[in-house]
């Protein structure tokens, strides 16, 4: 196995994490859609409040705080439930755990002991973050492994943290602000996926040859993706949504059987949208419409008009309206008058952010890493060397994760 997984531990990608901030259950869907734009992998970990017993407060340690964690809601979340929602206003201030799906597992307690291989095994099961005790002293521990660190994961902490309240750094659920969650002494952070594969593209030579190989030849290409035909309602992508990665490729068939894709509706794609206007198109517009954009002159006294913006003077969220474009959801309307597709660039068709993130299914290991984290995606769609966007498969974080840790004989030991 490549040293790098063996002799880092988790608690050196810590170093310079910021606190963990908890977003309560309790707060507004509004509040969620302003706080997601800051999130790693386009979830939000949503976590129940405290109790006001101090007998309960003293109990609060890490495992209290694992326990009070209910899940990650997405951008894919909150756009599918405002697309179903008659009443936006009410919607938009309804708890967010009308959302959330509850899924305890997705997060772990882990000591900063814990090595790097071990992490990554328990992302590969499916957990999407780590919750780390993050020490001010903290200065890495990149060295060789040590016995003393072999299987600290299954303690979630060391004995004297266990006597320690976990103590709120202050501002109540009304204002609707995450809250900074800390063991006196100790404080935490959440590591991602996003995290570990930062820390793991900077370790590349450490890795070799395995990035270099393309990823046909390591297996990893995952066959089995969610899809849905362009012509299809868009609100369909929504139901029995696949959880990871939160992705499904609108497509269009071809002549000869093979599968197009023209674009996906998918949580990294709606992250940093306009909600309002994404649940609109999602709950009215086919899904080639929604992923391609439909021309400003074809929506015009049909389309609502409706954005979020901020009221300077109270902070409070307000919807003011406007005319709705297909580039407040990130597409951009066809100059050429086409009823899908983006801008001209040069006589070709412009879609920026909305089209689809794409390699080679001979594309590197590397090249795949590198495009997911300069993208900020959760995966990338795979097509056919040969053929122009014939989708054969996806890859995502935790196919990368397998990747990193499938082949131990291939990588020599220093």
């Amino acid at each position: 196995m490549a040293s790098v997984l063996l002799y880092h531990v988790v608690g050196d990608l810590t170093v310079g994490k910021p606190e963990l901030s908890e977003f309560l259950e309790t707060w507004t869907v509004e509040s969620a859609m302003r706080a997601i734009g800051g999130t790693t992998e386009g979830g939000l970990p949503v976590w129940k409040p405290r109790t006001a017993s101090a007998a309960a407060e003293m109990e609060e340690r890490a495992e209290g705080l694992a326990r009070r964690f209910v899940g990650i809601v997405d951008s894919m979340d909150i756009v599918a439930f405002l697309a179903r929602a008659g009443d936006h206003d009410k919607a938009l201030a309804a708890p967010i755990s009308a959302v959330v799906r509850p899924n305890g597992s997705l997060l772990k307690v882990v000591d900063p002991g814990t090595r790097l291989i071990d992490a990554l095994e328990m992302m590969k099961q499916g957990v999407r973050r780590l919750l780390v005790r993050k020490n001010l002293a903290w200065k890495g521990m990149s060295k060789r492994f040590s016995i003393l660190y072999n299987g600290k994961w299954l303690k979630n902490l060391d004995a004297s943290a266990s006597n320690n309240a976990i103590t709120t750094t202050a501002t109540s659920s009304d204002n609707n602000k995450p809250s900074s969650s800390s063991v006196r002494g100790n404080k935490f952070c959440c590591l991602s996926r996003e995290d570990i594969l930062r820390f793991l593209i900077g370790c590349l030579g450490a890795l070799a040859p395995i990035p270099l190989s393309s990823i046909s030849s390591l297996g990893v290409i995952n066959p089995h993706y969610s899809l849905i035909d362009a012509s299809t309602p868009a609100i369909e992508a929504t139901q029995n949504r696949p959880e990871d990665p939160c992705a499904v490729a609108v497509v269009e068939s071809t002549p000869d059987d093979t599968l197009k894709i023209i674009g996906e509706i998918s949580a990294s794609k709606l992250w940093k949208c306009d909600y309002l206007g994404a649940s609109w198109a999602l709950a009215n517009l086919s899904a080639g419409q929604f992923v391609m954009g439909v021309e400003d002159n074809t929506t015009t006294g049909i389309v609502p008009e409706f954005s979020m913006s901020s009221d300077s003077s109270t902070g409070v969220g307000v919807i003011r309206a406007r005319k709705f474009s297909s580039r407040s959801i990130g597409f951009f309307s066809n100059q050429a008058g086409l009823r899908f597709g983006g801008g001209v660039v040069g006589g070709s068709m412009y879609r920026g952010r909305t089209a689809p993130l794409t390699c080679k299914e001979n594309s590197s290991l590397a090249a795949v890493m590198a495009q997911v984290l300069s993208h900020r995606a959760t995966h990338v769609w795979v097509t056919d060397s040969r053929t122009e966007d014939t989708l054969i498969g996806v890859i995502g974080y935790n196919d990368i994760l397998a990747a990193v840790t499938k082949h131990p004989n291939s990588v020599a030991m220093p």
